[in-house]
C-alpha cells in the first residue's frame, strides 16, 4: 500500500486519535511560518516577556507589530487539512488537537474550543495579565491606531497583552497538563506541519510512542523524530489528509 493508504488504515483502526499541529498546516492557508524567510522572526527582534512588562515603549512596539502584521492572519481561511481534522473530531474519533499555532483556524474549521489545546496561546484576542479577563482586539486596535492608547483591563486596570505566549513567558500550565493527558490516552498521534524543535511541546509525540501509541509525521521537511515514527510522509498536508480522511 502507498503512504496515503497506510495512513488511512492507521486512522481507520485507531480508537482515540490526537493531532499535534504546527505552522505547516497553516502555511497552506497563507499564514507564513514565523521562522521562514519573510516571517516575523526574520524581520523583527523578538520582544521578551520581561521587556514587555517593564516598558511602555516595548508594549507600544509589540502592539504596533501586532496590528502591522495582523491582516494576513485575519483573512486566512481553514484549508483541507483543518477540515479533515474537524471531520475526525465530529465523528468522535479524534479526542483533541494539540496545537502550537495561535491563529484560531482549528476553531474556525468547526472544532469546538474544548477540543483544541493551544500550547502557545491565541492571537485572535487579548487578555489581562492580572485577572485573565478576555478583551476583543477591535476596540484595542481602534484606540491604539487613533490615539496611541495602550490597553488596560476594563475590570482591574491590569496590563493587557495578546493571548499568546511570548519569549521568556512561562508555558500555560493547564494546557500543558491537558496535552499530556490526551497524549497518554491516545492510541494514534499524528504530527502535522511541525518541525518538532520547540520544547517542551515537541516532547509529546515521543511520549505517545513510549506509551504504546502509533505515531505518524506528515510534514514537508524531515524532522529529528522521523526515525521514531511508524509512518513519515513528506508532502503537503491538505491534499494528503483529503485523500486519507475523505474531505474536499
Amino acid at each position: 500500500m502507498d503512504d496515503v493508504e497506510h495512513l488511512r488504515e492507521m486512522v481507520g483502526s485507531a480508537k482515540r486519535i490526537v493531532a499535534f499541529t504546527g505552522a505547516g498546516i497553516s502555511t497552506e492557508s497563507g499564514i507564513p511560518d514565523f521562522r521562514s524567510p519573510g516571517g516575523i522572526w526574520t524581520r523583527y527582534k523578538p520582544i521578551y516577556f520581561d521587556d514587555f512588562m517593564a516598558s511602555d515603549e516595548m508594549r507600544r512596539e509589540s502592539w504596533r507589530r501586532k496590528f502591522a502584521t495582523d491582516e494576513t492572519m485575519l483573512n486566512a481561511e481553514p484549508n483541507a487539512g483543518h477540515r479533515a481534522l474537524a471531520k475526525l473530531v465530529e465523528q468522535g474519533r479524534m479526542s483533541a488537537i494539540i496545537t502550537q499555532n495561535v491563529d484560531g483556524l482549528h476553531q474556525r474549521s468547526g472544532v469546538p474550543d474544548s477540543r483544541v489545546i493551544e500550547l502557545h496561546g491565541n492571537a485572535t484576542y487579548a487578555s489581562c495579565l492580572d485577572c485573565g479577563h478576555r478583551h476583543e482586539l477591535a476596540p484595542i486596535r481602534k484606540a491604539f491606531l487613533d490615539k496611541g492608547m495602550l490597553p488596560l483591563c476594563e475590570k482591574c486596570e491590569g496590563i493587557v497583552k495578546t493571548a499568546t505566549i511570548s519569549f521568556g513567558q512561562a508555558m500555560p500550565e493547564v494546557p500543558m497538563i491537558r496535552a499530556q493527558e490526551e497524549t497518554l490516552a491516545c492510541d494514534l498521534l499524528i504530527v502535522l506541519g511541525s518541525s518538532l524543535v520547540v520544547y517542551p511541546a515537541a516532547g509529546f509525540p515521543r511520549m505517545a510512542k513510549r506509551n504504546g501509541a502509533r505515531f505518524v509525521i506528515l510534514n514537508r521537511d524531515p524532522t529529528d523524530q522521523d526515525e521514531d515514527a511508524d509512518l513519515v510522509i513528506h508532502n503537503e498536508i491538505g491534499p494528503t489528509l483529503s485523500r486519507a480522511i475523505g474531505v474536499n
